[in-house]
């Protein structure tokens, strides 16, 4: 474990996981500063936070005091082109990555999970196996809490199931996770990569960069993406759900198998599971390997598969009684992830699309919208986008809130018919998070249809 003890150490970024690094960093001994450039008044209760625990805090710009440090901790929603990295760079400061900073003093075994689709389902899942094992356990990172929270109630047996996203492997220097998965690569988060495809998969794949010995490197066998750039790690695993493997996990007809040298040793029938569809059979998949490369027994994996209930914000039933199905799928913030959505139901859908465009190609959808898609509705930023590309395919309404939007498919969809929240574009345009945005989505349809 590292030794921050009297390092000055600038926290760049005071969301989530900034401010859960400089308590950490405090707690270890550490002289922490956290800056951030966004409005004061937006930030005054982290501010006010930070003052109570003794960590110096400046918001609104980012001061020449964020050089004066002996490390840089850089939040991931700081792009590397901002001026203040790019300055400290040219200085050079040393940065790195919060989850690199937690990792360093982290005793647990940590399993981590990346990929551009799946990633919160499937930490989610491997985090209630872990659980039902009796094994002390938490889940952390990208998916809710910051990594920084929980590492100093971790020993050696504890386990962590940690969704990684690319923002957060970038700068990476040792992060060693016991277990590494990478789910899928499609493009995604284009715009903070210069538009490069080739950019992001090199992010993704920084999460086995450090793997050695028995530590599993696990892939999906079925991704055109990595099979053409190869798989690299330390022990190589894989899942599927079209092909059998001889070392991880599969579906063979209606079941998971998992496998261990080439012997099964395990199965599992998918009806049993409350998730459905192939993208959540080849997430289960993942989880079963990681799961049983961390020990867990059978009976709680089995256990673990059958109680395991959908995520929230990843196409979610909101209750209502009108008899229309309105699904909360926020989370989709790419179009790949509305690809899993636009297949998960054989009811006309009412689709309401748009919010912060990343370089979307809806090429990739146009067949499915045809087939599956009612009516659009375009809010938010790419809205004029949404409407340039699908008005000559379908009705389009620009609408201005999501209210609207449920007002508009509590009036216009029948009963039966599904209005689905699947935006395939970030959420920063009109809400502070995917969770807001699905948070307003299912308060307005309770208040419409509940």
């Amino acid at each position: 474990m590292t030794n921050y003890e009297n390092l000055r150490i600038s926290i760049i970024g005071a969301a989530r996981s900034g401010e859960a690094a400089a308590y950490l960093a405090k707690r270890t001994g550490a002289v922490p500063f956290v800056s951030d450039s966004g409005a004061p008044d937006k930030l005054r209760e982290v501010g006010e936070r930070l003052a109570v625990a003794g960590i110096e805090f400046e918001a609104g710009a980012n001061s020449e005091k964020v050089f004066d440090c002996d490390l840089m901790i850089v939040s991931p929603g700081v792009p590397m082109e901002a001026k203040v990295l790019v300055d400290a760079a040219d200085r050079g400061i040393k940065m790195i990555s919060e989850i690199e900073f937690a990792a360093s003093l982290c005793r647990g075994q940590i399993y981590a999970i990346t990929g551009t689709n799946g990633k919160t389902t499937t930490t989610s899942l491997l985090y209630h196996l872990f659980r039902l094992s009796g094994r002390k356990a938490f889940t952390a990172g990208n998916i809710g809490i910051a990594f920084s929270d929980i590492v100093t109630e971790c020993d050696e047996d504890t386990l962590i199931a940690l969704e990684v996203s690319s923002f957060q492997l970038d700068l990476i220097r040792r992060f060693r996770p016991k277990g590494a998965a990478l789910l899928n690569i499609t493009p995604d988060h284009l715009n903070r990569y210069g538009y490069k495809f080739e950019n992001y998969i090199a992010s993704k794949y920084r999460i086995f960069m450090n793997q050695a010995g028995n530590d599993i490197s696990l892939y999906n066998y079925d991704d055109p993406v990595t099979t053409e750039h190869g798989h690299k790690g330390a022990r190589i695993s894989y899942f599927s759900t079209k092909t059998a493997v001889s070392e991880g996990a599969f579906l063979r007809g209606n079941e998971i198998i998992a496998v261990s040298e080439g012997k099964e040793i395990f199965s599992f029938d998918v009806a049993g599971l409350q998730i459905r569809g192939e993208h959540n059979y080849a997430n289960a998949a993942a989880a079963v390997t990681l799961a049983f490369d961390a020990g867990l027994s059978v009976e709680a994996i089995t256990e673990g598969l059958q109680t395991f209930a959908a995520v929230e914000h990843r196409l979610e039933p909101v209750p209502s009684n009108d008899g229309i199905v309105y699904i909360n799928d926020s989370k989709a913030t790419n179009v790949d992830s509305v690809i899993y959505a636009l297949k998960s139901f054989d009811s006309p859908i009412h689709l309401i699309l748009g919010g912060i465009d990343k370089g979307n190609n809806y090429d990739l959808i146009k067949d499915l919208v045809q087939k599956n898609v009612k009516k659009i509705y375009a809010i938010g930023e790419s809205a004029d986008k949404v409407i340039n590309y699908f008005s000559s395919i379908l009705p389009v309404d620009h609408l201005t809130t999501l209210r609207e939007c449920v007002e508009r498919g509590h009036m216009e969809a029948s009963p039966g018919e599904v209005v689905l929240l699947s935006p395939a574009c970030a959420s920063f345009d009109m809400f502070n998070s995917y969770e807001h945005r699905g948070e307003v989505f299912k308060a307005a349809v309770k208040e419409i249809a509940g």
